[in-house]
Formats: C-alpha cells, structure tokens, sequence
C-alpha cells in the first residue's frame, strides 16, 4: 500500500510546489474521500488533529522546515499505477486543488473528525490525538448522503 508521501509525490507532480498547509490538507480530503468513495484507506499512515488542523505526522516529518514543498521523496507512481487511486486524488485535486491553503484550513476546522478528536481543547492547544478512520468515513459519507436528498 502506498503511504501518504507517496500521495503527497503525486500531488506536487500533478499541481507543482505548494504550502506545507495545503499539501497536508489535500492528502487529507485524499484519504477521507477514498474511504467514502473506494471504500479503502489510501494509505495507513495515522492523522492527528494538531492545532492547525489534521496533519500526517509522516508527511511533516519529510517536508518539516520546508514552507513551500517541491518533493517529498515518495513515489507518485505507487499512485498512478493504481487506477482507482488515481482517480480518487485526481477528483480531490479537481474540487479542492484550487483552494488556498487558509480556505482548506478554515474547512477542516469546521468539519467533525478534526472537531471531535480535539475534543475540549482549547484553539491553538497542542493535540496528537488520531482522526480515526471510521470518523472520517461516516462524516464524509454523510455529506454524499445530504447531497443525493
């Protein structure tokens, strides 16, 4: 199974460099759209919901430091090579790809697998707690649900 660096090498290679933000923020919709839509996890690395919003901890180990990330060293064809995969992080990229990095952010804040594992935190308080991926599949699945009523 490709990893979220994997997911990452093929988002730069598909939209050029970008935000540290906005990179984390779309292999997120990544992975919550491929449980909705694919029925699968697209990688296995965990996602915890830190002060800024959900980041893979793998990943911000491979771009940390970096603003503006080029590459992380994964391999996009793990990615292409899997067509449904493929499809899946492409779809992403079509709806949220053009989002900046504050507007993707402002949604994940807004949306409950990030909300609910903070918990009672308060805003800007260190968190590693996991988004699960039963939290993410059932509130991504609820929004195809409410769009199809």
């Amino acid at each position: 199974m490709p990893g979220s660096i994997d997911v990452a090498e093929y988002i730069l290679q598909r939209c050029g460099s970008m935000s540290a933000t906005k990179l984390q923020k779309l292999v997120y919709y990544c992975q919550a759209w491929s449980l909705v839509w694919d029925d699968r996890p697209l990688f296995d690395d965990e996602i915890q919901a830190w002060a800024n919003g959900p980041v893979i901890p793998v990943l911000y180990r491979a771009h940390r430091g970096q603003s503006i990330i080029s590459t992380v060293g994964g391999n996009a064809d793990a990615i292409a090579r899997d067509p449904i995969a493929s499809e899946t992080v492409d779809s992403v990229l079509a709806y949220y790809g053009d989002k900046t990095p504050l507007w993707l952010s402002d949604l994940t804040h807004e949306e409950a697998p990030w909300t609910q594992a903070r918990g009672e935190l308060p805003a800007g308080a260190w968190s590693d707690h996991v988004i699960s991926n039963e939290a993410m599949r059932s509130y991504y699945s609820s929004l195809v649900r409410e769009a199809e009523n």
